[in-house]
C-alpha cells in the first residue's frame, strides 16, 4: 500500500470529517486516476502560497489543507515577529467558492493561539489586503483567491507585515512549520461564537476602503486644474465578475471620469465566471462583452480585472472603430513612459524602475532615456514589492514597477500589483493622449520607432498530475545540463540558471554569479537583443516558456517572434516523445 492509500483510508475513516467532503470523496472512489491525484502529495506551497482545485485529498483545497496552513503561519510568526495577537491578521477573500468559508476557517484557527483576525464582511481585491496589512499594523495577511484560475480552483496567499507576498526565505520558514502539521484532519481551532465573544474576530468595514481611495487620488500626474475638469473620454470597464467593481468606479470618479460604463452582466460576483472561458484579461476572449459595449457607446478605451483585481487588461479603439487588446508588456512600457514625462525630474538621480527577467526591454531603453536605473527581479510581484521595501533603507525611489503578466504598481503604499490604481491611471494616460490628438496605439508606436520594435512571445505546455511533474522535470533539465549554441538561428551568447545563480558566458565559458534568489528558472540571452526563458509555474501544472526580439520594423520583429516560437515548440516536441 503506498502513501498516497494510505492517508487516502485515513480520511475516509476519519470520524467527523466535513459532510460535503466526505460525500465528494465517496464518488471519487470510482474514479482511481482523480483519486490518487487527490492524494498523491501534500498541495504545493509555492510562490506566496497554495492553488489549487477544490475537493476532498491533501492535493486539494478544502478546510483542512487551509487549516494545516494556517497553523504553520501562526507558529511561524510567533517565532519571527512581535505583539502577534494584538496587532493579528487580516483577512481577505474573492468571489470563488468556498472563499468566504476559508475566510473563516482561517479565523478560527488564528483564534486557538489568541491572535486577532481582521476579516473583512465581504469580498474584497488583493490590493486592498495589501494595504490593510500596512493601514492596521498587522503582523500578516491572507488572501483567499485563484486569482484568474477556472473556477474548480480556489487557493492562499500569504502577505507579510510590509504587506507584500512573503519572500522565499519566509516561504521557506512557514514550510518548515506547515510540515511540522502531519496530520491536516487535527489541527486545533476554535468556533466563531468563541472568536467574536473573545474580541479576536474583528470584522472590517468600510474603513480601510476610504483609506485607500484617499491615497489613490495621489497617484495622478495631473495638475489640480486637469483634475477637477470632467474629462470628455468615453470608458467601458468589467471586473469580469470579481472583485474590483466598486474600487474602480469610485477612483475613476474621484477624479472626475463621468463616462464609465460597466459591462453589466459582468459587474456581479460570479464564481463560476459564466459569461468568459477564463476571468482572465491576458486572454483577448475575455474582452468580447466588454467590445461589443465598447461599439455601443463609441468608447476611447476598455479596462477589465481579473476575479481579485491585481492584474488589469486594456484595449484601444482603432482609426476603424474596432479595438486592440494590449499585451501587458505594450500597456506597462506605456504607463512608464507617462509616469516618467510627468514626474519632477529632481527624482531622477535616485529614481528606480523595477521589471521582471521576463518582462520586455522596451521598459528598459525607456527608463535609460529618462536617467532612470532598471532594476531586474525574479518572475513574481513579491520580488518588486521586496525591493520596494528595501529603498525604505537605501533612499531610493520607486517610480513604477510592472510584469508581462499585467501586473502593475504605480505607488507603494501597497505592495503587490495593483489593477486598481493601473486601472486609474491607464484611464489618466489615455485621457492625455487623446487630448493631444492622438490614442495609445499613437503613443505605442512612437515607442516603437523610438527605442525599436521589442516583441514578446508566451507560449505554455499544461502537464497535469503527477506524471506532468515528471515531464516538467524532463524538460527544465533538458534545457539546463546541455547549454545550447544557438537557438532559432539566434547565437547564444550566454546562460543564466537561477537554480545554481550562475551567469555562463558560451563564447568562453566564463561563469560568474547572479544577485538573485534561487528559482527554477534558465534564461538565454541571445545576438541582436533577443533572448528565450523557461520556468514551471508556480500556481499552475504549466511550464511556460518565454521569448523576445528587438527589430528595426514591426514586419522584421515579427519574423524573427514567429522563428523563435517554432523552434521552441518545436523542441518542447521532441524532449516529451523521447520516453525515459
Amino acid at each position: 500500500m503506498n502513501t498516497g492509500e494510505q492517508v487516502f483510508k485515513y480520511w475516509d475513516s476519519f470520524p467527523g470529517l466535513d459532510t460535503s467532503l466526505k460525500r465528494e470523496l465517496d464518488r471519487l472512489k470510482k474514479d482511481q486516476a482523480a483519486l490518487e491525484d487527490a492524494f498523491y502529495k501534500e498541495l504545493s506551497f509555492g510562490t506566496g502560497g497554495m492553488r489549487g482545485i477544490l475537493g476532498p485529498g491533501t492535493n486539494r483545497m478544502n478546510i483542512y489543507t487551509v487549516r494545516k496552513a494556517v497553523n504553520g503561519l501562526a507558529n511561524y510568526l510567533f517565532e519571527n515577529r512581535v505583539n502577534v495577537k494584538d496587532r493579528g491578521v487580516v483577512i481577505a477573500y474573492d468571489s470563488r467558492y468556498m472563499s468566504a468559508e476559508f475566510a473563516l476557517e482561517a479565523a478560527k484557527v488564528l483564534g486557538h493561539y489568541g491572535i486577532t483576525a481582521h476579516v473583512f464582511k465581504s469580498l474584497r481585491p488583493t490590493p486592498l489586503l495589501s494595504f490593510a496589512v500596512r493601514y492596521l499594523g498587522a503582523v500578516a495577511g491572507i488572501m483567499i483567491t485563484a486569482s484568474h484560475n477556472p473556477p474548480e480552483y480556489n487557493g492562499l496567499k500569504i502577505y507579510n507585515e510590509d504587506g507584500g507576498q512573503i519572500t522565499p526565505k519566509e516561504v521557506d520558514e512557514v514550510i518548515s512549520f506547515i510540515n511540522q502539521t502531519e496530520d491536516a484532519l487535527s489541527v486545533p481551532y476554535v468556533g466563531q461564537r468563541e472568536i467574536e465573544e473573545k474580541g479576536l474576530l474583528n470584522w472590517v468595514g468600510n474603513e480601510i476602503e476610504h483609506a485607500y481611495l484617499e491615497r489613490l487620488q495621489y497617484i495622478t500626474r495631473m495638475d489640480s486644474q486637469t483634475q477637477n475638469m470632467e474629462k470628455d473620454i468615453k470608458i467601458v470597464f468589467t471586473p469580469l465578475h470579481g472583485t474590483a467593481n466598486h474600487l474602480v468606479r469610485k477612483g475613476l470618479e474621484q477624479l472626475h471620469f463621468p463616462n464609465v460604463h460597466v459591462v453589466e452582466e459582468q459587474a456581479k460576483p460570479d464564481p463560476e465566471f459564466r459569461t468568459v472561458e477564463s476571468p482572465n484579461p491576458e486572454e483577448h476572449q475575455a474582452f468580447t462583452m466588454a467590445i461589443d459595449l465598447g461599439k455601443q457607446v463609441d468608447a476611447d478605451i476598455l479596462l477589465g480585472t481579473d476575479p481579485d483585481a491585481d492584474r488589469l487588461g486594456a484595449a484601444v479603439k482603432k482609426t476603424d472603430g474596432n479595438y486592440q487588446v494590449l499585451t501587458g508588456n505594450q500597456l506597462g512600457s506605456l504607463l512608464l513612459d507617462y509616469i516618467l514625462r510627468h514626474s519632477n525630474p529632481t527624482v531622477y538621480q535616485n529614481a528606480r524602475m523595477i521589471k521582471t527577467v521576463v518582462t520586455t526591454e522596451l521598459g528598459r531603453a525607456i527608463a535609460d532615456s529618462y536617467d532612470v536605473e532598471t532594476i531586474d527581479t525574479l518572475t513574481g510581484f513579491k520580488y518588486i514589492g521586496e525591493k520596494i521595501h528595501s529603498f525604505d533603507a537605501s533612499g531610493e525611489t520607486f517610480m513604477f514597477g510592472f510584469e508581462e503578466s499585467y501586473g502593475y504598481l504605480i505607488s507603494g503604499f501597497v505592495r503587490d500589483k495593483d489593477a486598481i490604481q493601473a486601472a486609474v491611471m491607464t484611464a489618466e494616460m489615455a485621457y492625455y493622449w487623446k487630448e493631444q490628438g492622438r490614442s495609445l496605439l499613437d503613443a505605442l508606436n512612437e515607442l516603437y520607432e523610438t527605442y525599436g520594435y521589442y516583441m514578446e512571445g508566451l507560449n505554455s505546455c499544461t502537464l497535469k498530475g503527477k506524471e506532468g511533474t515528471t515531464q516538467i522535470t524532463k524538460i527544465m533539465d533538458a534545457f539546463r545540463n546541455d547549454p545550447l549554441t544557438e537557438i532559432a538561428g539566434f547565437k547564444v551568447e550566454k546562460m543564466e540558471n537561477y537554480v545554481t545563480g550562475e551567469r555562463q558566458y558560451i563564447a568562453d565559458g566564463h561563469i560568474e554569479s547572479i544577485p538573485l534568489p534561487t528559482e527554477n528558472m534558465i534564461k538565454f540571452y541571445l545576438e541582436d537583443n533577443a533572448w528565450v526563458s523557461l520556468r514551471p509555474s508556480g500556481t499552475e501544472p504549466k511550464i511556460k516558456y518565454y521569448y523576445g526580439v528587438c527589430g528595426n520594423s514591426k514586419e522584421e520583429s515579427e519574423q524573427k517572434l514567429e522563428s523563435l516560437k517554432d523552434v521552441l515548440d518545436r523542441m518542447m516536441e521532441e524532449i516529451l516523445s523521447v520516453k525515459v
